[in-house]
């Protein structure tokens, strides 16, 4: 049995965890905060933003790409605190973003409201190159979500939620994808976050079955961690890379009498794992 540790509890709609030097970064996005959280449970809110998806993604010269979904921009947060505007994506509704040793910032964008209970439509993703120039690279994606550049840089892996898979596409040297592949049918699982390891299998996070599972490129299931309440995404980070962090929280669905998650369920979770991680994030 994988041992769990709770790193951090009483949060909300908790996504979008990062390492980067010494700490796990997470958005809340039930209180519009990003916070960081060192490996003996310290935390800092170290940016608020109303929006709502909120993910992050970490720039190779250190400053923090925000996704700020509402307003349709990626901000960029700063060493100093302060956040500026890195580029305009054109609409709101915005979710994930993964940015890959070049500074190519990926960012999908669901086709549909999910909140409203709008008929689901195939949603995209964008390319925001350093110079904040936007363009669409990719179509056709169910639900998009979680994303994950492979360590040579050469693969963007893309969590498709509602065709239970994982989508692979090569990445061009203008930044442009092609190849368009499935990387693995999961059966039943619903890709959320996810990330990549040395032995180039994926974890993903899974909310309505509960759970973290590695899966080989084909989709064989290497490992499984049990959750007692919903996988919204992970990452590998740690000294060695080789610390699981998870963030997860109980999952009411959007008819919930407080929302689609109830105050106070989201957790930060830590598990030791064999073998390290790889890529980005």
């Amino acid at each position: 049995m994988d041992k769990v540790k709770v790193l951090l509890d009483g949060r909300g709609l908790v996504e979008s965890p990062r390492w980067h030097e010494g700490r796990l970064y997470f958005s809340d996005w039930s209180s519009g905060e990003v916070i960081a959280v060192d490996l003996a449970g310290r935390d800092e809110v170290v940016a608020r933003v109303d929006s709502l998806p909120l993910c992050t993604a970490w720039l190779p010269d250190g400053d923090l790409l925000i996704v700020s979904s509402r307003e349709g921009k990626l901000l960029r947060r700063s060493s100093d605190g302060s956040l500026t505007v890195h580029a305009d994506l054109g609409e709101p509704g915005w979710n994930d973003i993964v940015v890959d040793d070049r500074g190519n910032a990926y960012v999908n964008r669901l086709g549909f409201d999910l909140a409203t209970g709008e008929p689901p439509k195939p949603g995209f993703v964008h390319l925001a190159t350093p110079d904040g120039r936007v363009r669409r690279v990719a179509d056709g994606i169910e639900f998009p979500n979680g994303m994950a550049v492979t360590a040579d840089g050469s693969t963007l892996i893309v969590a498709d939620s509602y065709a239970h898979r994982l989508v692979a596409f090569d990445i061009e040297p203008d930044g442009g994808l092609s190849g368009r592949r499935v990387w693995a049918d999961l059966g039943d699982g619903t890709p959320d976050g996810i990330c990549i390891d040395a032995a180039n299998a994926v974890w993903y996070a899974d909310v309505p079955n509960q759970r973290c599972v590695r899966v080989a490129e084909g989709g064989a299931v290497r490992q499984t961690i049990d959750l007692d309440r919903g996988g919204f995404a992970c990452v590998l980070g740690g000294p060695e890379k080789r610390t699981l962090f998870i963030v997860a929280a109980q999952w009411a669905g959007f008819s919930g009498p407080s929302g689609p998650v109830p105050p106070g369920t989201g957790q930060v979770l830590a598990v030791e794992v064999d073998v390290p991680g790889a890529g980005r994030p």
